[in-house]
């Protein structure tokens, strides 16, 4: 199976990212002459792509562009960003109806008792005791709770679902206190999320427990968090080594031996 280029994929779809330094041997390395014009060297790709560079000015000051393992890290990063943005909404929308609910217990109360008496004959047929059902039971007592109980409640999930907008927004532009945030923030729900798996075991509980695990090992470990694999002083040296020195190598700069 042909090993996905996600240099090059991405150049695809977003276009070339190009930068003439000010530094002459190495603006020459960068640069080509064609019969169709000037070219400069992608710094994600490494490919010539014909134009006027997107910027200029010395090689300590040119962007560090994604690319490599890098760029594939983004991606996962992007990807979780997305399942927390979603997961933020729904909650938000939790937090509405909530909000709605304890501000109207006694109209939901009747209207729930006044159709639930619509499926007696279907449950009777069955025999199945309808006014005993655990599910029956459960949203009975949800309208025992007190007015200020359900605003707590509301007002709590308001805030994890900004703490999780919060996470989704820093996550895509790969904000490293994002990274923090959603490490810390994740891991403190994994008990919460354990305990309702030991109380009602279900498919969509089992994958979300481990795909926050797998994402707060992954994050640790991917970004040196915490001081883990060197901190961020290897992170960062890592990120440099994957940008201007790979293409500068690729350009034919390559180290002289000591």
């Amino acid at each position: 199976m042909r090993k996905r280029d996600w240099d090059r994929h991405t150049c695809a779809r977003r276009g070339h990212i190009t930068y003439a330094p000010d530094e002459t041997d190495l603006r020459e390395r960068l640069h080509a002459a064609t019969a169709l014009g000037t070219a400069w060297r992608c710094l994600r790709c490494g490919d010539f792509a014909l134009g006027e560079p997107h910027g200029s000015g010395p090689a300590e000051d040119a962007p560090l562009v994604p690319r490599g393992k890098a760029l594939r890290d983004l991606f996962i990063l992007r990807f979780l960003a997305v399942e927390r943005l979603l997961r933020g909404l729904l909650i938000v929308v939790a937090a509405w109806a909530v909000w709605k609910f304890s501000n109207s217990q006694d109209a939901v109360r009747r209207i729930f008792d006044e159709n639930l008496t619509v499926f007696k004959p279907v449950t009777d047929h069955f025999h199945y005791d309808l006014d005993h059902s655990p599910i029956v039971d459960t949203i009975r007592k949800t309208f025992e709770y007190r007015h200020n109980t359900l605003v707590y409640v509301a007002v709590a999930l308001v805030v994890y679902a900004l703490i999780e907008i919060v996470e989704a927004f820093g996550l895509w532009w790969g904000h490293r206190w994002a990274e923090y945030l959603t490490v810390v923030a994740t891991a403190m729900f994994l008990p919460l999320e354990g305990y309702e798996l030991s109380e009602h075991v279900s498919a969509l509980k089992i994958c979300t427990l481990l795909l926050n695990i797998a994402a707060v090992l992954w994050i640790m470990l991917s970004k040196r968090l915490f001081g883990l694999r060197g901190g961020r002083a290897a992170f960062e040296a890592e990120r440099h080594s994957a940008s201007l020195l790979e293409v500068e190598t690729s350009a034919g700069a390559l180290p002289q031996a000591a």
